[in-house]
Order: structure tokens, then sequence, then C-alpha cells
């Protein structure tokens, strides 16, 4: 059965009643989105890693099972592409503009972006005030798998590509 179209509300007749409508929403978008990047020029905490630790953190170094580049596609474009082709079929700006606005923030609305956007402020801060090293720390410290550490206070003394 056809879905009934009592009355069109396109980006063109309702799109500005709208943003104005969810003002608010925007401006929490924006600042965490600004918080999100502000959150990765800290600094994080730099944890002491030590000899006796070195057991726990010696996963096998292996690469990423999803490429760096495609989480943006598969997170963000992705559900922009879905929610247009929705809008392009039922011409619903309310649906589009919660759809989108759902990718980014929380609030009355659920959707994709909201957790993105709070999924990264709450990693990033927890990443920054703990900085629990990866499981696979060893092999990204001492690539040729030779541990060096400090002889005074068995801190290691990375050799390793620096990274994240």
């Amino acid at each position: 059965m056809a879905d009934i179209q009592l009355g069109c509300h396109t980006i063109k007749s309702h799109g500005a009643r709208v943003a104005r409508l969810h003002m608010y929403d925007w401006i929490i978008l924006v600042c965490l989105a600004v918080l999100d990047g502000l959150l990765n020029l800290i600094e994080p905490f730099h944890r002491f890693v030590g000899r006796d630790m070195m057991t726990d953190l010696s996963y096998p170094l292996k690469g990423n099972t999803v490429p760096f580049w495609a989480v943006p596609l598969i997170a963000i474009i992705l559900p922009w592409v879905v929610f247009g082709g929705i809008y392009f079929k039922k011409k619903n700006v309310y649906d589009l503009h919660h759809g989108i606005l759902g990718i980014w923030l929380l609030g009355e609305l659920a959707g994709a972006c909201s957790s993105i956007l709070i999924t990264a402020v709450i990693t990033d801060a927890i990443k920054d005030g703990v900085g629990r090293p990866r499981p696979d720390f060893f092999w990204r410290c001492f690539p040729d798998g030779k541990a060096n550490y400090d002889n005074i206070t068995t801190d290691v003394i990375c050799h390793g590509e620096e990274c994240d």
C-alpha cells in the first residue's frame, strides 16, 4: 500500500522553519564538535609501563580490520546517502532533518550521528584521562622484539615509531 502524503514538507517550503525550530540542537552539535577537537589536542596522560607489565601488553601487532579511511564512509556518509534517498522518495524535510541531526546529536532524536559525536567525546576524554597502553604495546614499542628498559626505574625506552 502506498504512503499517503497529505502535504509535502520539502527543504524549500519548510527547511528554514525546521532549522530555526531546532537551533539549540545545532548549537549543541557544534559545541560537541569543538569539544572533541580540543580533546584531540590535549596531551594524554602517560602511564608508567614497566618490565613486569609486558606480559599483558605483548599481543601480536596486526593491521586494522576496517581500514582507517573507510570508517567515516561507513559511519557518516552511508547514513547520509540512505537519509537522502528516503527524503527524495518521501519529500519530508522533518524526516531528513531528524535523521541527519540524529546522526550528530542526541536529545529528542535517536540516530547514528548523535552517537558518533557523543561517543567521540566520551572516548577521547577517557583516553586522555586514563592513558592505558594498547594490548600490542610491546610490538609497537619494540618492533624488532628486543626490549629496552631503564635500569633504575624499569620503565620502557621505546625505539619504535611514535603513534597514538
